[in-house]
């Protein structure tokens, strides 16, 4: 079984559970509150934080990277990740350490900017867009819209030379707007982008999706205006702007391995910690039939490797017939897991089937041309490297990519 042995190269880190300072209608994370009753307020200790990270600089390779994430993980206060800092560096053997923090931005200022400069982190903030597509959905916790925060945060860590990407969480609403959300973000100095497909079982009807949810017409019609506003911002061949899912669709139509979990054939790359300690096999599955155990008790590279783990990450493979003979496979494996289970009118078939078969008939031929394209210039840079010289040739065609994440 060597073959199917993963190696611990990431973590997602959830310090403050489930607690945040907003109220977003479509958070499916809030509600997880309930799992951990044993206190209202949720906070990763010390004895916890030092364990996870000197299991992880311990037992990973030469890169690894923590991913802190929530709820929202600014609530722990800044000298929480300082100390995280010293702590990989205690227990470092010389790798590569990534950090990145995914945050709804309310709690950013000038000290977070240099901090987050000075250790060179991401920061993936959750801005979904101008203010009308904003604050439809993403308020605090008096219901009042939060955009102008938001963005006033983004134009200060972009000024204080941040690496910042975009995080839309893509609605019933946003999804009606590409141009603009594209533009904006642009605009904004945002050029690093992700558009995440909100998908949630209605609370009033568990039978259905909650009405805020993006249909799989409305996705794929999104995916092919981006992808067109993306190519046409290429200059000399080569694309301005980051939008992830097209970075990783590119990947497949190279023949490298695909960075994104959505796209994998299975699932279950890296696992969840959450603030007591409690390892579970994906964010979207934190409930106890997921749990792997604690790292406080079980190793990490263990839990990663388990009977149980693997039969959550084989899941994702149980797709029906038509997913099996569709020519787009290699290319999607029927995207996330959990969008069937949050879609329960039809929790086999993929919820985005239809949106994939649209982008991949639309996208497909400049896809294979930009794959030829690279694939030329990595037979070039062959014959350059043979007679002595050197440089990574993936990154000069796609140009900056992401540091390591979730």
């Amino acid at each position: 079984m060597a073959q199917n042995f993963k190696p611990l190269q990431s973590v997602l880190i959830k310090p403050a559970g489930p607690d945040c300072n907003l109220n977003c209608t479509y958070c499916f994370y809030l509600k997880k509150a309930e799992l951990f009753t044993e206190s209202r307020r949720h906070r990763m200790s010390p004895e916890i934080q030092e364990e996870l990270i000197r299991q992880v600089m311990q037992q990973g390779g030469q890169s690894v990277s923590f991913a802190w994430q929530g709820g929202e993980p600014t609530l722990m206060g800044i000298e929480f990740y300082e100390k995280a800092i010293e702590l990989e560096k205690k227990y470092g053997r010389g790798q590569t350490v990534g950090n990145g923090l995914q945050t709804n931005g309310i709690l950013l200022d000038k000290n977070w900017a240099r901090f987050l400069r000075k250790y060179d982190w991401l920061v993936g903030l959750s801005l979904d867009g101008p203010s009308h597509i904003h604050n439809r959905y993403r308020i605090d916790q008096g219901g009042q819209g939060t955009h102008s925060r938001v963005e006033d945060n983004a134009r200060m860590l972009l000024d204080n030379d941040v690496a910042v990407n975009a995080l839309c969480c893509l609605t019933d609403y946003s999804v009606q707007f590409p141009d603009e959300l594209y533009q904006y973000y642009k605009n904004l100095g945002l050029t690093w982008m992700q558009f995440i497909p909100v998908v949630e079982t209605d609370p009033d009807d568990p039978s259905r999706a909650a009405p805020y949810s993006v249909t799989a017409e409305a996705y794929g019609h999104f995916l092919n205006r981006i992808f067109d506003l993306w190519m046409a911002d290429f200059k000399n061949g080569e694309p301005t702007t980051s939008v992830r899912h097209f970075e990783s669709v590119f990947h497949a139509y190279v023949g490298m391995p695909v960075p994104e979990c959505t796209m994998m054939k299975e699932c279950g790359p890296y696992v969840i910690v959450e603030h007591n300690g409690n390892v579970y096999s994906c964010d979207f599955f934190v409930e106890p039939k997921w749990k792997l155990g604690n790292v406080m008790n079980n190793r990490l590279s263990a839990m990663l490797n388990s009977k149980q783990q693997h039969t959550f990450g084989a899941f994702k493979a149980v797709l029906p017939g038509e997913c099996r003979k569709c020519p787009w496979l290699t290319k999607c494996y029927g995207g996330c897991t959990k969008d069937r289970i949050k879609d329960p009118q039809d929790n086999r078939k993929p919820r985005f089937c239809q949106s994939y078969k649209m982008f991949f008939s639309h996208a497909d031929s400049r896809l294979r041309s930009l794959a030829d394209k690279w694939h030329q210039t990595q037979k070039d840079q062959e014959e350059f490297r043979n007679t002595g010289g050197f440089y990574n040739a993936f990154q000069d065609f796609v140009g900056p990519g992401h540091k390591p994440e979730n």
